[in-house]
Parts: C-alpha cells; structure tokens; sequence
C-alpha cells in the first residue's frame, strides 16, 4: 500500500530559538494506518503536526530543511489551499474550529470556501453528519452542545474536505471517559469504512492501543520509539522518554513477569480480568 504520508529528514527551528524543535526526523505512514505520536510536553509533537498540514513553513517561519509529502506532493510546494482537500486537523479543544450559527452552516464553511457547488455541499453535509451519527444535532447552535458533540460537529468539518489524511492533537483531553472511548472507536470505524489514515497526537495511550497501528515516540524533536503498540508498550525504553504506560498494561507485565500469565497482545481491563479468573480456576 502506498504511503500517504512521507517525511524524510525533517529539521525546523523557530525564530531565535536555541534549539530545534524537530532535528533529523523521518517517518512513512501508508494509507489506512492510524499511527499515535506520543511523547512529553516540549517534545516537537505540535511542531511536527504543524509542518504535515503545512502551517510550517506557509504561516509560521524559521529553519526547515528536509522533506514532507502528502499523497506525494511536498508539503513547502503546495498551497493551503490545496493542502486543505488532503489534510484535516482537528484541534485539541473543538470550540477552536466551530463558530457558525448552526451544526451544518459549521460543517458547510470549508467547503463555502473552496466554491463546492452547492448540491455537491449538501451532500457532502449530508454524508458527514450520516458518518458522525449527528444527523439531529444539524439546526442546533454549537454553543448548546456537550463536548462529546462538538468533537463530533469538528470531526464531521474535517471530513466534509474529503482529507486522504487526518491529524487528530490530543482530540480526548477535554472528554469524559466514556465520550474518549466512543470517539477512539468512531476513529476506527472512519479507518474501515472510509479508508482514512489517521495520525494522532495523544497522551491516553490505553484507549488508542485498540486501534492503533503504530505508536512513534518523540524525544527532543528526535524518534526515540517506533513499533506496534505491544512492542513500545511491553518494552523498557517507552517510560524513559516520558510516555505514561497504561495500568492494565503495568500489571498485565508484572504479571507475566511473575509467570503468572502469557505475555501475548495486550489485554483491555476486561480480557485481564477475565484471563486472572481464569487462572485461579
């Protein structure tokens, strides 16, 4: 399959800035993949997102060498307008790409922009709020929505562009748990249904590793880390550069340690729970 997403050598440096925010980095995502970048406060995640929707070099300046493609165009040749149709970002906090009067105007807006016909816009409306199940959330202002909804509204904007890749920055740290899990699973049926690539700025690893393909830790704008979530998460490298292990992940290798169970893939609370009374029988 081919690679959606290509970076190759990648060095920035902000404006008067000491040290580079990412130095020699490089990384293929192929299409379909979900990849999570992981990795603590300062580690160049943001810097990185913002070179693959084109914020850098296009809006913020500085000291880029390398490369970055997108379905095989450089990111630095292209124009943002065209880097739109093939990126989505979703930010952090939703209220930060929703501000129209109404669930579909909000959807609508990028699309306003770009001069889609206006069948075309309904339809593509109609089909996003379809995929995000908020059908009836379309006449109602987004500032009556619960967070879980405007995540939804911000997600279904994004995916109205049609993007072949979809960045999501850290899009469950203002969710309750329960909202987190229902949206990581939405991401995983976007995956099947559309074929979307995903790549994920997150900090609650055990709630991406269900769907993730890869987890990439980031170390002072370096790759410290790569591999499947069990090769990063069973490893003795992940905690040293910042990266939270999962409880049930913890005990699941405590565990194994012990002798007490098989270290295969990585259990959720329930599969550990059930594999413990197992056990004991």
């Amino acid at each position: 399959m081919a690679d959606i997403l290509e970076i190759t050598g990648l060095s920035f440096r902000y404006p008067d800035s000491p040290k580079k925010a990412v130095s020699d980095f490089s990384l293929s995502v192929p299409e379909e993949e979900i990849v999570v970048l992981a990795g603590p406060s300062g580690c160049g995640k943001s810097t990185l997102l913002r070179t693959v929707n084109g914020l850098i070099p296009h809006m913020y300046t500085g000291e880029y060498s390398g490369n970055v493609k997108v379905g095989g165009v450089e990111v630095k040749e292209s124009t943002m307008r065209d880097l739109a149709q093939k990126v989505g970002f979703l930010f952090q906090n939703p209220e930060n790409q929703i501000f129209m009067f109404t669930v579909e105007r909000d959807i609508a807006f990028g699309l306003e922009n770009l001069g889609v016909p206006r069948a075309e816009m309904r339809d593509r409306v109609d089909e996003a709020m379809r995929l995000l199940e908020i059908g009836d959330l379309a006449l109602r202002a987004p500032h009556e929505l619960s967070d879980g909804q405007k995540q939804r509204v911000a997600l279904a904007g994004v995916l109205a562009m049609k993007p072949r890749l979809v960045i999501l920055d850290e899009p469950t740290s203002l969710l309750d748990p329960r909202t987190a899990a229902e949206l990581v699973d939405l991401v995983g049926r976007l995956r099947r249904e559309l074929g979307t690539t995903f790549v994920v700025v997150e900090h609650r690893l055990d709630l991406l590793v269900k769907v993730a393909d890869r987890i990439v830790v980031m170390n002072e704008g370096r790759k410290a880390l790569e591999g499947t979530p069990e090769a990063v998460l069973f490893g003795d490298e992940a905690e040293a550069y910042g990266v939270t292990i999962p409880s049930v992940t913890r005990l699941q290798k405590m565990l194994a340690a012990d002798g007490r169970l098989p270290l295969t893939g990585l259990l959720s609370p329930a599969e550990l729970a059930r594999a413990l009374e197992g056990e004991r029988r």
